[in-house]
């Protein structure tokens, strides 16, 4: 449109609604393409807040067993009770008395994940009816306080304390994936799921090197040891809850919420193993979505349960067959991290809704490959290749298959849940593979020091055929 301006004339720029409808929809689309990309944005940040505290306390662990070791073995404590206890688990399993603190430092580890098992599904229902972002802000804050609470752990029962508040409140990851899945469309959904899969990359290899450096900067002798990266932890957690609260906005409408009503029949479906691999608690889901996200569950949980027990014992190979230190095997899961970081920042986050499904099925399938390659590294003289030559194969085949393996089998579970359970679904999923990564380590650790290594990968390997066998005969 021309109109005069003195002697000049000029062209006037027309606004939104005196352009043609077609012009007028790609503006908004456009500026809704570019909201919900820095809403993706937040939520990347926000979880590579939470998992650099998180991954930090990893290389800890070993000296904070042994500086609650040296304070309360002598003693009538919670330390010296559950020592007995992982002492008993250690004789039946015939573990070598150096791996006690890693079995402890296992069964820690088993707890945290067996908290998330039981929340993760509650959080998840309970954002579908009252939003992700309150619920999100909750679970940060109980974070921050089990950061802080560990900032003051003089005593082992004050650490355990505040480790099982923080897995009560580890439901932020599921959280984060519902808010990755409102805020995009099922073209960029996969791309989406990349970048948290992304965010837990670079933690696991930035995390862990700011753990290692507290370790080697502090003397255990002195206590409370552990005050430093705890209070750096709950600086990045009280970082992350105003990021959140300042910045993300709230992706699920309140028209698009569903109604919730707890009753204890209701609360058992949400702890239920059976109930959660059938979706029980989960509303509004078709009689072909349920059969779907059912069996879904099913690969999800039976994948985790074999892989996580397996990736749980790789330290113990590298440091018994081959005598990796501390440094060394560091050095090989930054290593992982990087391979994984390359893939998730870069393919993963190309792929479209029928893409990440052929991923998730290549990824699962390669996952055998890995650990039949790491059970011949465990042989003294393997066939065709040294053990260090097969060692590393499958670390990189592992490394290949965990950069897509979950984040597409979650893709592909919001791609079937409706937007007014799609927090449900997502914290059903979250749980199983909370539930399948506490009791993964257990037993597969005790069949590692049965049977040995060779044994242990071999059938790992085997039993990893029937969820990659389901996914490829899984119609979605």
């Amino acid at each position: 449109m021309l109109r005069h301006e003195g002697n000049a004339i000029v062209r006037e720029r027309k606004g939104p609604t005196e352009l043609p409808n077609e012009d007028r929809k790609k503006i908004y689309k456009n500026e809704d393409t570019r909201t919900d990309a820095k809403t993706i944005t937040f939520v990347f940040l926000s979880l590579l807040l939470d998992l650099f505290a998180f991954t930090m306390i990893l290389p800890l662990l070993p000296s904070l067993m042994d500086y609650y070791s040296r304070e309360e073995n002598q003693e009538n404590s919670l330390y010296s009770t559950l020592l007995q206890a992982v002492r008993s688990f250690q004789k039946l399993t015939g573990a070598p008395d150096r791996f006690v603190s890693v079995l402890f430092g296992g069964a820690l580890g088993s707890m945290y994940s067996f908290l998330q098992f039981l929340t993760s599904p509650i959080v998840g229902s309970l954002s579908d009816a009252y939003g992700r972002k309150p619920m999100l802000l909750i679970c940060l804050t109980g974070i921050a306080a089990s950061h802080a609470l560990w900032s003051l752990a003089e005593t082992f029962l004050i650490f355990v304390v505040a480790r099982f508040i923080g897995g009560l409140s580890k439901a932020n990851v599921s959280l984060c994936m519902a808010i990755v899945t409102d805020a995009s469309t099922e073209k960029t959904r996969a791309r989406g799921m990349a970048l948290v899969g992304l965010a837990f990359s670079v933690a696991f290899i930035v995390g862990p090197l700011c753990g290692a450096w507290f370790a080697k900067t502090s003397d255990i002798t002195n206590g409370p040891w552990g005050e430093r990266p705890a209070l750096y932890a709950l600086f990045l957690s009280i970082a992350n809850i105003a990021l959140v609260a300042f910045c993300l906005p709230e992706t699920l409408a309140k028209e698009k919420r569903a109604p919730v009503s707890f009753t204890l029949y209701k609360t058992v479906d949400f702890v239920s193993p059976w109930h959660l691999l059938n979706f029980t608690a989960v509303e509004n889901l078709s009689h072909y979505q349920k059969k779907v996200l059912s069996k879904l569950g099913l690969i999800y949980f039976l994948y985790l349960f074999v892989y996580s027990g397996l990736e749980f014992t790789i330290t113990f190979l590298t440091h018994h067959n081959f005598k990796y230190t501390a440094m060394q095997q560091g050095k090989m899961f930054l290593v992982i991290g990087l391979i994984m970081a390359v893939l998730q920042g870069g393919a993963a986050r190309r792929l479209g809704t029928k893409s990440a499904e052929v991923a998730a099925r290549v990824s699962v399938a390669l996952t055998p490959f890995a650990f039949l390659c790491i059970a011949l590294a465990a042989l003294s003289n393997p066939p065709f290749l040294a053990p260090l030559i097969w060692l590393w194969t499958g670390l990189v085949l592992y490394a290949l298959s965990t950069a897509f393996a979950v984040s597409c089998m979650t893709s592909i579970g919001a791609n079937r849940a409706p937007g007014a359970a799609r927090g449900a679904v997502l914290g059903t999923l979250r749980s199983l593979g909370a539930l399948a990564r506490a009791a993964g380590p257990l037993l597969t650790s005790s069949v590692y020091w049965y049977s040995g290594a060779a044994i242990t990968y071999a059938i790992g390997s085997l039993i990893l055929i029937i969820p990659t066998v389901m996914l490829f005969r899984l119609k979605t």
